[in-house]
């Protein structure tokens, strides 16, 4: 990645040196410049040959993205959106925007691409997704609600929307959202996501969803609805009938952590520490980096008064995520031996 500042840098520094570089979003050329080597170097040929040709910016835009360039192909999608603005083009340019995580700026391509294509449906979902995710929430709300208002069977909007609600704890409109675009569109993804939040609300209709994708799933690899209905039986505390369903997902993945965390939740929540205990270890061995599994660790050494292993594992846990309040309070009880 700092290799691939230094060319972002370079770029911006030598962007007048059109007629050295074969294009205004390319850097000066040298004999290190990647863009002068395969598999670019056709293209950038052809660029300095014809550089108002949009349509070659594009394609080397696109062989940039593919090999994981997206400073400069950003700056290419730039510059062909600049020549001859394309729905291509202006997705392109979004895509590495998000890759580099430059929001305010892919919010603002969005909205250009919104005016310029006012038929296309993709724009405005992402700009919706884009809000969400900086949290300027009523804003993405408000654009939903908008989309919906025109095309009532978008399925694709209402469940954004249902993911936007669910974030926003408004669990009742999240679940009426998510089943509007399951009635439209029935498809696993929108299923699993609502069988979740009844799930997490107590809803046996968590067990039905689950079970109908289940049976339909002949090849038999769908870890999630098992993992599903043990957040459902572990919410109505039949924790023996939770740990099998974990155990039940942890088979069909073995690298599914969170089923690790939850069946340790599940233990701990009956005072069994010691299988509690293994089950996290067992997490954590899956992933040495989910702060969860070291947070429940933790939590079962402090159980067990074991206070210096409980710190440790607060410590990593904390380590790993820096905005784990709950670990973070844990680690100050128990320094504090409160």
């Amino acid at each position: 990645m700092n290799k691939s500042i230094l060319y972002y840098l370079a770029i911006y520094l030598t962007a007048g040196l059109n007629a050295c570089t074969g294009g205004g979003s390319s850097p000066a050329a040298s004999e290190s410049n990647i863009l002068h080597k395969p598999p670019f170097a056709g293209v950038t040929d052809s660029i300095r040959d014809l550089p108002k040709d949009a349509t070659l910016y594009l394609r080397r835009a696109e062989l940039l993205s593919r090999t994981d360039n997206y400073e400069l192909a950003s700056l290419d999608y730039k510059k062909s959106w600049e020549l001859n603005p394309s729905e291509q083009s202006g997705q392109g340019w979004i895509a590495c925007l998000s890759v580099l995580g430059k929001r305010d700026e892919k919010i603002k391509i969005l909205q250009e691409c919104i005016l310029k294509f006012p038929a296309s449906r993709d724009f405005p979902r992402m700009l919706g997704e884009t809000l969400a995710e900086g949290r300027k929430t009523s804003e993405a709300l408000t654009l939903y609600n908008d989309l919906l208002q025109k095309d009532s069977l978008d399925f694709e909007t209402w469940y954004e929307k249902g993911l936007l609600l669910e974030q926003l704890k408004d669990t009742a409109q999240a679940v009426q959202a998510l089943r509007n675009a399951v009635a439209l569109q029935p498809v696993n993804t929108y299923a699993l996501e609502l069988a979740h939040l009844y799930a997490e609300s107590q809803n046996p209709l968590a067990l039905k969803l689950c079970d109908d994708i289940i049976a339909n799933d002949f090849q038999k690899v769908l870890p999630d609805p098992f993992f599903i209905k043990g957040i459902y039986y572990s919410n109505i505390k039949k924790f023996d009938a939770a740990v099998i369903q974990f155990d039940s997902c942890i088979k069909r993945d073995w690298k599914f952590t969170d089923a690790y965390v939850e069946k340790g939740i599940a233990f701990f929540k009956q005072k069994n520490y010691d299988e509690a205990l293994n089950t996290f270890r067992l997490g954590a061995t899956v992933s040495n980096t989910d702060p969860d599994a070291y947070y429940w660790i933790g939590r079962c050494y402090e159980a067990i008064k074991k206070k210096d292993d409980a710190i440790l594992n607060y410590e990593r846990a904390v380590a790993l995520d820096k905005n784990f309040s709950e670990a973070r309070e844990a680690l100050q009880r128990v320094r504090s031996g409160n």
